[in-house]
Formats: C-alpha cells, structure tokens, sequence
C-alpha cells in the first residue's frame, strides 16, 4: 500500500495495515515496565493510543492532514522501544533509552518506503523524536525556552495533543505525568505566542543565535551584518546537488568534498582526513576575503554539518542550506550514472542514516523540489 491511499483510510484501516507490518510485530512482542504500562506490550499501549485521538473535543476541527500526522505519529511513537529496551539488574525495572530517537529513523524508513511526501514524513518523525518532551516541562530550568526551541522543530498544539493521548492510552492507575503538566506546556507556548506556530523570532540571526546558545534572551534583535553568504548543500549522493547549484547559483564558486577527493586521488573509502583539511582551508580563502560561494557535500548528519556551520559562523557568513531529495528511486537512478557511483547497499545505508536538516540550523533552509515525494 502507498502513502496517498493509506494516509486517506480510516483509522481502523490504518491500524489493520499497522498490525501486519514487522516493526509493529516487535513491539508486539516487547514487554513494558508494568509501573508505566500495566495495558502490557508496546503495540497495545499503541492502540490505545490511537483510540484516544478521535475522542478529543475538537478532533473534527483538525485539518486531515493534522489528523493524519497525529495518528502516524501514535503508530511510531515507540517504534524504537523493541531495540532499546532493557530490564535493570538490581530493580528489575524495564526502560527503554534512547528510544525516541530510534523511533525517529524508524519511522523516517518506514514512511519513505511507502511514499509519504518530505515535509509530512519529516513533521511525523519528528513528533516521534520530541513525544516526551512535555510531560517533563517543570523540570527543565527554563520551561520558555523548551517550548520555543521545539517550536521551530514540530507544532507545540500537535505534540500537546499527542501527549494527551499517550499519557491517556494506558492502564496504569498511579500516573507520575499528570495532565496538569501538558496543560502547562500548552499555557507556556500560547504565553510565547508559539502553540500553533513557530516562534516570531525578531530576525534570522536572532534565530540562529538562539539554537546555538549564543543568546538567551528570546527578544534580542541583533543586527544582520553579514560578510558573505555560504551555499551549503545537503542530500545523498546521486540526488541533484550539482545539478541544482548549476542551475539556482550559477555564478558562485564551489567548494566540492567530491572534487578535493578526485583531485588528491583518494577513494571515499580511505580516510577522509586529508580531503576535510583541504576543503576547510579552501573555504577559509573564501571565507577571509569575504566572498559568497556554496559547499557541496552530502552533509547528511547533524553533527557533521554542525562543524561545517560552525566555521562559516566563525567568519560571520550568513548560512543556507540546501537539502535535495527526490524520491530514492531517482537517487538510484542517478547514482549509477554517476562517474563514481556509490554502491545501492552503501547509499540505502545512507538513507537510513540520514538526518534531515532543520531551521533551527541556519539562517535560511531550502528545500528541494518542494512537496517532493520522498
């Protein structure tokens, strides 16, 4: 089944698909501490879940597609609970560490195999990584700041109504998560005018400053003053970097990972040492002389574009990033027309592995081809 016809069934259909699919199998079989879930496994926490979503006061009032993302992220959820979880030797308790975040890239394969467009693919899995954030609001030291900075990442109401249903959805009598704390969360993000949007922050670097913990103070306006715009490509190999920079900043000079690597003859199986340390310094030129160009790697990683930012932030640049994805077929495509193409087990590993990037990285994200099924 694809992405357009399930998204558009109802739930019970949904959950009929669900039931027959591997990782809903393995949640099925993975126990849950009875303190927390005394309903038993995890894809029956799941269901439960789920039922509780048509039964909010105003769920006829969300869009379809509100509705269908609130449910697919009920699906997830705890996806990544099978393969994280453990039973503690000295309490005999079950946790599950880090299982949102095996969650995330879970439910980003799952969905891509099925179709699902970027944007929705990415606000779900997404609502996965975050889904626990709000019962935990006062115990963060700076409950405003949480809120905002999730703003920019998912909807603050979405993820206010999905831990409605997950605190709901289960058996459990004595509950360390009242409902008292998710209202907070909502009250928080409505007083910070960012519960069904992002945070209006003053500017783009007022922004930028924020997530890389440059500036508390969520109402500085700081002066844009840049002295050169960076270009930094981002997507799988084979997936249209060149083609795009070619097309959308024709003049600009490039920095290419792939051009230093042929160059110094070296295989992307080698160490990369040498081929990083080139093309940092040959970015710092242009950097130094204060002249716009772009970066194209595959920047597919978090932290590896954290380091790349960090750099051009040092040079007071004002950043892009450019993330390309068409569908993974095309990808595959592509890449065997490629002079050096990556090998198909090598680039789905990839895949699998990649994260995305947010707004909350840069001074301007770009997607393309928008709405493009992923």
């Amino acid at each position: 089944m694809r992405w357009d016809e399930l998204a558009g069934s109802s739930l019970e259909d949904i959950l009929a698909w669900a039931s027959d699919q591997p990782w809903a199998q393995a949640m099925a079989a993975c126990g849950q501490d009875a303190g927390w879930h005394s309903e038993g496994d995890v894809w029956t926490h799941t269901k439960m879940v789920c039922a509780q979503l048509p039964g909010f006061e105003g769920w006829s009032l969300l869009t379809p597609h509100e509705r269908t993302v609130l449910i697919f992220t009920a699906l997830f959820h705890d996806s990544g609970k099978p393969v994280t979880s453990v039973i503690e030797p000295i309490t005999g308790r079950v946790t599950s560490p880090k299982h949102a975040l095996k969650g995330e890239h879970l439910c980003r394969s799952a969905l891509r195999d099925l179709g699902c467009d970027l944007t929705t693919r990415e606000e779900i899995t997404r609502l996965v990584r975050f889904h626990g954030r709000p019962p935990f609001l006062l115990e963060k030291p700076d409950p405003a700041h949480e809120v905002v900075s999730l703003s920019w990442l998912v909807s603050n109401k979405l993820l206010y109504l999905f831990a409605l249903a997950d605190t709901r959805g289960r058996k459990t009598a004595e509950m360390s998560r009242p409902e008292e704390n998710l209202q907070f969360w909502k009250l928080v993000a409505e007083e910070n005018d960012c519960f069904e949007q992002p945070y209006p922050f003053a500017n783009d670097q007022a922004r930028f400053l924020f997530y890389r913990q440059k500036e508390p103070n969520l109402h500085y306006v700081p002066f844009e003053d840049y002295r050169s715009t960076v270009t930094m490509m981002s997507g799988l190999p084979g997936s249209g970097k060149d083609t795009w920079l070619a097309t959308n900043r024709p003049d600009l000079p490039v920095v290419s990972l792939d051009g230093v690597r042929s160059e110094l003859e070296i295989d992307p199986t080698d160490d990369q040492g040498e081929v990083v340390q080139v093309g940092r310094e040959r970015c710092r030129e242009f950097l130094r002389s204060g002249r716009s160009f772009a970066f194209n790697a595959t920047n597919l990683l978090r932290l590896t574009r954290q380091r790349w930012i960090d750099l051009f932030a040092d040079y007071q640049a004002r950043i892009e990033i450019v993330y390309v994805e068409p569908p993974l077929s095309v990808i595959l495509d592509q890449n065997k027309r490629r002079e050096r193409p990556v090998p198909e087990k090598v680039l789905r590993g990839l895949a699998a592995r990649c994260e995305p990037p947010t707004s909350t990285e840069v001074h301007c994200l770009l997607i393309h081809p928008p709405g493009t099924r992923s």
